[in-house]
């Protein structure tokens, strides 16, 4: 197929199948592409769904009913959103091929930004006011260089880089519906970006933001972008988790140095320290960006064949166990799965590690992770992490 040859648009019973699919109760992305790879279809899976649930032992599994992906389609093209559905032509490329990439993203505004290059600027909700200066000064030489800004439209340091943004164009990805304005105070710009710029969300509409979605939007802002730039950042803060994933997804991490007595430096200096690129100002961003080779260039295969290929439950870079130290897979799964909780904590391992510790081939232990996300065991995190669910 060349280059240029449009991916055809979802039809609207496939829409609504994988609505259904990403809506359904313990259904997370990766668990959506597994068992989208696994059954070739959205509506072939939702069909499957109950047969695996009462598989793991979940009885009277009913996956999300038709009547609420309908209501959230309709509500959601009321506002002016469309969806835009994984692995079609609509969808950022961006994310195709980010494991744990959203099966459906919420668009209001120029969906047309979405083709242009996009660098994310993050950092501190109380930043200083020399911290709000340098996202404005970044934010307005990025856009006149014809970059996308992407931020996640929360207080100090995201304000200021939509607001210096705006005209020559602004992505927010928000932690909530593509209708719910958070916080509050920036209602205005919320609405300024509507229609200027563009917002985007993975969340029905209407849904009020929690903690847990935070981190979730976080890896849609840092996939979308060629590089993400922290402005401040404490040494624990939402900006270093972006980072941190913004690493995992390959993006390239500039950060900017700040005093070392000032709390809201500490994680930007540590960023530097650890290898990320140190930024003085628009040109050192730009340097950084002509250096690397270009991202997101559409390749010649077509998006689904890449969703395809890459939502095969693979795992690699799990080195064969050597035959001394194999062992026999135990014949009850309740014990695997005994096994597999007791390695699991409420911090993330590697899978590929967990694989290692438990010394059984990794095609076993895969459909035993998927079981027990399905009960909602485990939770799965960015860059092939596993926890533990108490």
């Amino acid at each position: 197929m060349p280059l240029d040859s449009p991916i055809a648009a979802p039809r609207e019973d496939a829409l609504l199948a994988a609505l259904r699919l990403t809506r359904s109760r313990r259904v997370g992305p990766t668990t959506y592409f597994r068992m989208m790879a696994e059954h070739g279809s959205a509506a072939a899976a939702l069909e499957a769904l109950p047969r695996v649930a009462q598989a793991a032992g979940v009885e009277d599994y009913a996956p999300c009913p038709a009547g609420v992906a309908r209501a959230e389609l309709d509500r959601g093209r009321a506002l002016g959103a469309l969806p835009l559905l994984h692995g079609t032509a609509d969808y950022p490329d961006a994310l195709q091929d980010l494991p744990d990439a959203p099966p459906i993203l919420w668009a209001l505004g120029r969906r047309e930004l979405l083709s242009r290059p996009m660098v994310a600027l993050v950092g501190a909700r109380n930043a200083s006011s020399l911290g709000v200066r340098m996202a404005r000064r970044l934010a307005d030489g990025l856009a006149e260089a014809g970059h996308v800004v992407v931020s996640g439209l929360a207080r100090g340091i995201d304000r200021a880089a939509h607001l210096a943004a705006l005209k020559g164009g602004t992505v927010a990805v928000l932690a909530g519906g593509i209708d719910v304005a958070y916080p509050t105070e920036n209602e205005g710009l919320f609405a300024e970006i509507g229609e200027a710029g563009l917002r985007l969300s993975e969340h029905p509409a209407g849904l009020q933001p929690q903690a847990r979605h935070f981190p979730q939007r976080n890896r849609i802002i840092s996939g979308l972008s060629r590089a993400v730039v922290v402005v401040e950042a404490a040494s624990r803060s939402g900006s270093l988790i972006t980072a941190r994933t913004a690493l995992d997804q390959g993006r390239e991490v500039l950060a900017v140095p700040g005093h070392p007595l000032d709390a809201r430096a500490s994680g930007c200096n540590m960023l530097i320290r650890d290898g990320a690129t140190l930024v003085r100002g628009p040109d050192d961003v730009l340097e950084a960006l002509n250096a690397q080779p270009t991202l997101f260039e559409r390749r010649p295969e077509t998006a689904p064949a890449r969703v395809a290929e890459r939502a095969r439950p693979q795992i690699t870079n799990v080195p064969e166990t050597p035959a001394h130290a194999r062992r026999e897979t135990p014949a009850d799964p309740a014990q695997l799965h005994r096994e597999i909780l007791d390695r699991l904590g409420p911090s993330p391992l590697a899978e590929d590690q967990l694989i290692r510790d438990l010394a059984l081939p990794a095609g076993r232990i895969a459909p035993e992770l998927l079981t027990l996300e399905l009960e909602g065991r485990i939770a799965r995190a960015p860059g092939g992490l596993i926890s533990r669910r108490d």
